[in-house]
């Protein structure tokens, strides 16, 4: 054997396996919290993994990684009020921002060598951005393989197949995936039921369950009885907020106190105005911008009142508490066809107004009877949170199949 072919054996043999997590963020929490959420149960199982996640999120640096995971930073692009997107902070045309992330997802591809690749929910990525990474893991890394990930829920799905259909993301799905991951189960919900999927892709497709969160910190809030109200990333959180400072101002008997979470993206005047209202409740209400420790307070609670977005809902079963969820309707349905569905099973109960009306008294009573709510497990569903216990196994399965090759 030579000098030469024996140095590349070492390297070979030494080189750890590499995960990386695609997540496009231009809005919200969601997605890098899944994809820290698969990259720390990945890494966990195996000594020898590492894992880095491409972000878009502009608050990926609040969040503490374990050891052996990492992120980089693409230049954020905010999303206007008529559905059209600019770059964050750069005062670059959309364009020339995609370009430019797509460069750096290329390079940091290149550079990273991963053998295993998580693309969180678009199969194109961010307008589009992902495709040349796409094609050229294809054509200099074939062992690679590279995985969709979905949520359970991503939209009512006539809209969501003329989406795909506008993003190309069949045939992008169909080109280079080699396995679909769906993090929730089949028997509550499909999320491609409106897509015109192959029937190879179909057999491809593996339903994981819920992706279970622990209290990392394996500690609680040390407080007296409360119910966290969380709006999640709280970019689109002001109605729901609303209408539990509502409940609290109109019965000054309401109980358990609350502690408000208004997430990250929540600011500006409507933040203002909602704390003031918050200091005249004396206590009753509580109130802070963003806690990483999201896992310690949901173990705290007594209950929980949520919008519903996917993360909120996983830290709901696994932690089994009451919850109230008053779901959105716009941009998307996701949300209040997961309320919807939850509910039927018995797992949560729903709010809104469409059905419940608005008056403050729906409100005031379901915080009010939140302690004595039936959690979750009342429910009584197989196999609901064993998502990462699923994905760590399909991990195994792939990068197997990427050495025998």
């Amino acid at each position: 054997m030579t000098k030469i072919s024996m140095t590349k054996d070492i390297k070979a043999a030494s080189k750890s396996t590499r995960i990386l997590l695609y997540s496009h963020d231009t809005f919200g929490l969601g997605h890098i919290r899944r994809s820290r959420t698969l990259a720390n149960a990945i890494t966990a199982a195996d000594d020898n993994a590492s894992a880095l996640i491409l972000t878009g999120s502009p608050v990926a640096g609040r969040f503490t990684f374990p050891e052996r995971v990492d992120h980089v930073r693409l230049p954020g692009v905010t999303k206007m009020t008529d559905g059209s997107y600019m770059s964050e902070t750069l005062g670059m045309e959309i364009d020339e921002t995609t370009s430019l992330r797509s460069g750096l997802i290329k390079a940091t591809m290149q550079h990273f060598d991963p053998d295993l690749v998580i693309v969180d929910k678009e199969p194109t990525g961010f307008r589009g951005e992902l495709l040349p990474s796409l094609e050229w893991l294809r054509k200099h890394r074939p062992n690679t393989k590279i995985v969709l990930g979905l949520r359970d829920i991503l939209d009512d799905p006539e809209v969501l197949a003329k989406e795909w259909d506008r993003k190309d993301a069949l045939t992008a799905t169909e080109t280079y995936y080699d396995e679909l991951w769906v993090y929730g189960l089949k028997s509550i919900y499909d999320p491609t039921a409106g897509l015109e999927l192959s029937d190879n892709v179909r057999k491809r497709t593996h339903w994981t369950g819920y992706l279970r969160r622990e209290n990392v910190e394996d500690t609680t809030i040390k407080s007296d009885p409360y119910i966290l109200v969380t709006p999640g990333g709280g970019g689109d959180g002001a109605t729901m907020v609303d209408n539990v400072l509502t409940a609290y101002e109109q019965d000054t008997t309401l109980t358990p106190p609350a502690v408000l979470v208004y997430g990250p993206f929540l600011t500006g005047d409507t933040r203002a105005a909602f704390e003031k209202r918050v200091a005249k409740l004396k206590g009753r209400v509580t109130s802070v911008g963003f806690d990483s420790r999201m896992e310690s307070l949901m173990s705290g609670a007594l209950g929980v009142v949520a919008m519903g977005g996917y993360n909120t809902f996983c830290e709901i079963l696994s932690f089994d508490k009451p919850a109230i969820i008053i779901p959105r309707t716009v941009p998307r349905l996701e949300q209040y066809i997961r309320a919807s569905r939850a509910e039927e099973l018995g797992l949560i109960r729903m709010v809104h107004r469409s059905r419940d009306g608005d008056d403050p008294t729906v409100m005031i009573e379901a915080i009010r009877n939140l302690p004595n709510q039936a959690p979750p497990s009342a429910g009584q569903i197989d196999g609901l949170l064993d998502g990462l216990d699923d994905v760590v196994e399909r991990t195994k399965h792939l990068l197997t199949k990427a050495i025998l090759k």
